[in-house]
């Protein structure tokens, strides 16, 4: 997709689509508002019929087409309306822009940044919403047809530089965005843990980051007995996935390690899960996909903070030399381990890997994982889960994910829930053994590995595959915690 800023009056842009916002006012029992950078009389004439006509409400995201409008030089404009004047509307607008577009056969569009937010911020979502919302899964169609946007036009006001800085970051978000959709959109026959260790490493390479993919005998090396238990029961090998951001004149201190979850596929092994539905867990590496996103949009913003990428792949899958339910695996950190259930394989490959990025020299710990359902009970697909076991780590994290627009809701990591999880046996089994604070239980686990390292965990189930598809997104792969995690990673550099 091409990307370009101009300044220009609208009635003077010649796009095939102008796309303009409008604000619902039906609060103030009033018409809705056209939300422009700069008033602009040809297009307020061109709309003020279909405005005030009340067949055009404004909601989120709702639209209208207009064709040849009068005295614009576009060849249609479309209206979209905004629940509310805010980056994340604009966002999900531009997405469903792209989406009214695509099967139009409209390739070039332009947008307007709307009247009352920073037009850095507001063309950073705008070019974030138009990639988020030109991709499409049907990658294995043999008659899929390539709708794909073009051209992308920001029109600006006056302040043509920041928005021209919005759109850089706008396009280096949406693409890390896109990859990481793109990994988690392959089926497990094909993204298998050594082919997701390949496509790191050509992203690694394509933009200057080091990367080392190790196999099973690294993992036996550095005794990650968690890690090494859930690989047992498949024919693919595991990949140690490590990357690694280290730019000049970056402080010693913090380093950032980012730990995430790639089971390429997921049957539940011996544990093994129900048939229904069971296709969609080639999605249980997409936090491990956020991770390897988020690397290539830290390559490219470059901020001065060290950062390491850890995933740890793997299939977990069902034989006679899989892990069993009652067996005891000794993590990397010494911690023994009671098997409980062979499903709950996620928290096992984190715990190695948090162990794993503390000895490399993280200073502070960030994991993201499609964990648990208990999860998604208790959120629903809103909201993901996030855990903290330090305040001002987690205060840098909800400030980031204010930048991001992405949703998080922030659950307890008390001591009282640590009881769920001891064992008779060993140090610590891996469930809570009920289905009571099953998401909570699980950040339990994990912050055990975690230690005194300040830490968050993200709990990405219910947010990370769209079961249903949105106006500004398609159904499957969302990418989800691809900005976030970057943006956490930027705020230790400001």
């Amino acid at each position: 997709m091409k990307t370009k800023v101009v300044s220009a009056k609208l009635d003077r842009v010649p796009s095939q689509l102008l796309v303009i916002f409008a604000l619902d006012a039906a609060e103030k029992k009033q018409p809705p508002v056209i939300k422009l950078l700069t008033a602009n009389s040809g297009v307020a004439k061109a709309t003020a019929n279909v405005l005030s006509s009340g067949e055009f409400a404004a909601g989120s995201c709702e639209t209208v087409l207009l064709h040849a409008p009068a005295g614009c030089k576009a060849e249609r404009i479309l209206l979209i309306g905004l629940a509310k004047l805010s980056t994340a509307e604009v966002r999900k607008a531009a997405g469903a822009a792209v989406r009214f577009a695509k099967p139009r056969k409209l390739r070039e569009l332009s947008l307007a940044i709307p009247q009352g937010l920073d037009p850095l911020a507001a063309s950073r979502a705008l070019v974030e919403g138009a990639y988020i919302g030109d991709f499409d899964p049907d990658t294995y169609r043999s008659d899929r047809k390539d709708q794909s946007i073009e051209e992308l036009t920001i029109v600006a006001g006056s302040e043509v530089k920041e928005a021209a800085a919005g759109l850089r970051e706008g396009v280096i978000l949406g693409e890390a965005q896109n990859f990481a959709r793109s990994l988690v959109n392959e089926p497990g026959n094909v993204m298998t843990p050594t082919v997701l260790g390949q496509k790191a490493a050509e992203m690694c390479a394509q933009y200057g980051l080091s990367c080392e993919v190790y196999g099973a005998d690294k993992i036996k090396e550095l005794k990650m007995g968690a890690f090494w238990g859930v690989t047992k029961g498949s024919q693919e090998p595991p990949a140690l996935i490590v990357m690694s951001y280290q730019p000049k004149g970056a402080p010693a201190t913090p380093v950032l390690g980012l730990v995430g979850k790639g089971i390429t596929f997921d049957t539940g092994g011996i544990s093994i899960k129900p048939a229904d539905g069971m296709e969609k867990m080639k999605y249980d590496m997409a936090g491990g996909a956020a991770m390897i996103g988020a690397m290539q949009a830290i390559a490219q913003l470059k901020p001065a903070v060290k950062v390491i990428g850890i995933v740890c792949a793997a299939e977990n899958m069902p034989s006679g030399t899989a892990m069993k339910p009652g067996d005891i695996q000794i993590a990397m950190s010494g911690k023994s381990i009671e098997i409980i259930n062979t499903d709950a394989e996620g928290r096992l490959v984190l715990a190695d890997g948090l162990a794993y990025a503390r000895q490399l020299g993280a200073t502070h710990l960030i994991d993201a994982a499609t964990l648990t359902g208990a999860c998604v009970v208790a959120l629903g697909m809103v909201n993901a889960g996030s855990f903290s076991n330090d305040d001002e780590t987690y205060r840098h994290f909800s400030d980031a994910f204010q930048i991001s627009g992405e949703r998080f809701w922030r659950l307890p990591v008390e001591d009282d829930y640590k009881e769920f999880i001891k064992s008779n046996i060993a140090d610590i089994m891996n469930t809570g053994g009920s289905r009571w604070g099953g998401a909570i239980t699980a950040a339990m686990f994990l912050k055990e590995f975690a230690e005194d390292t300040p830490w968050i965990h993200l709990d990405i189930a219910g947010l990370a595959w769209t079961e249903e598809a949105k106006p500004w997104m398609a159904k499957g792969p969302s990418g989800f915690a691809v900005r976030t995690i970057t943006e956490w990673v930027r705020s230790y550099a400001k």
